[in-house]
């Protein structure tokens, strides 16, 4: 099969396509023929430094659109055919290639009138701020959160499933994003380079901080978030935790969450695992009836994607770019 390997960890340009062989599903795992890979900032980081379970030539690509082609033993749930998608395990061989395998309580069917492209546009992006808004912060309607970054992947699809669960929210991005993240359903949309967003948050809420933030950026930026929650409120870490020497204990009673969305495949626990099959009917039916859209801004080919990864890491692309295996 053809697949784009990584013989040692290195920026995404020592990329290369080559031919391996088919893989074969274990026990309790399925085999997948790869129509769609997503592409996440995932790919190149872990590209650059590596990851100790790994085997090389490693394959990356995390989120799979495709049709099961053969079961392992044990496999009841799913048939030959069957057209699923999922977030798959970061230490073993990913979606950048023709075939793939996934652990079959772990995967998604395909969202109702969803293309394998749009569909593997949501994993990464899309299961982690689901499981912000629902699984840590549970939002709820009438609350106010700041989604900071809101043009990328997880922040552009928190913007969308806040806007969608009834809240008021507040983004950031940059000038030029502006009119995008509003498109998403932001209410008030803050650029990052001109405007004091800790001021700026404090007059859209009345000095009262806002219920909940979606930190994707920095230490940094969530550090600075712990002051601009309202008494009860929370934070979901996606790039990394504050600094808790400015954590008041006891004060405004605020919660910080960390959000580690494939540390269910790496620490083993099922229920994790098949929680994220779970966020993937709940979130495809959301997408399948239009709440949400996935953000597809870009098609390309396997040998585009070291490209396609050095400029994910550059910064230059707003929403998600997918790779089509099968033409």
């Amino acid at each position: 099969m053809k697949a784009l390997l990584l013989d040692r960890p290195g920026s995404p340009d020592t990329l290369y396509v080559s031919d391996l062989p088919e893989p074969h599903p274990a026990a309790g795992e399925v085999r997948v023929r790869v129509h769609a890979a997503g592409l996440n900032p995932a790919d190149y980081r872990f590209a650059r430094r590596g990851f100790p379970r790994w085997h090389y030539p490693q394959i990356l690509g995390l989120d799979v659109a495709g049709v099961i082609d053969a079961l392992g033993a044990d496999v009841t749930q799913w048939q030959v055919g069957d057209a699923v998608y999922y977030h798959g395990d970061l230490s073993k061989p990913g979606g950048f290639a023709e075939w793939t395998i996934a652990p079959a309580h772990a995967i998604a069917p395909l969202p109702q009138d969803l293309t394998f492209t749009e569909a593997a546009a949501l994993p990464c992006a899309g299961f982690t701020a689901y499981q912000c808004l629902h699984h840590k912060l549970h939002v709820e309607s009438g609350q106010t959160i700041l989604v900071q970054a809101g043009a990328g992947g997880v922040g552009g699809f928190a913007v969308q499933l806040a806007a969608a669960a009834g809240l008021q929210v507040i983004a950031t991005c940059s000038a030029a994003n502006v009119d995008w993240v509003r498109q998403l359903g932001a209410t008030d949309v803050l650029d990052y380079h001109a405007q004091d967003i800790p001021l700026e948050v404090q007059r859209l809420t009345n000095n009262r901080g806002v219920d909940a933030i979606v930190d994707t950026v920095s230490a940094d930026t969530a550090t600075t978030g712990l002051d601009m929650l309202a008494f009860g409120g929370g934070i979901a870490c996606v790039a990394a935790l504050p600094d808790f020497k400015h954590f008041q204990s006891f004060g405004k009673a605020l919660s910080v969450h960390d959000i580690a969305l494939g540390g269910a495949h790496l620490s083993g626990d099922r229920t994790a695992q098949a929680q994220l099959a779970q966020i993937g009917r709940e979130l495809g039916k959301l997408v399948s009836d239009r709440t949400i859209t996935p953000m597809l801004q870009e098609v390309i080919c396997l040998e585009q994607i070291p490209d396609g990864l050095t400029r994910l890491a550059q910064r230059h692309v707003r929403g998600k770019v997918v790779a089509q295996i099968q033409p």
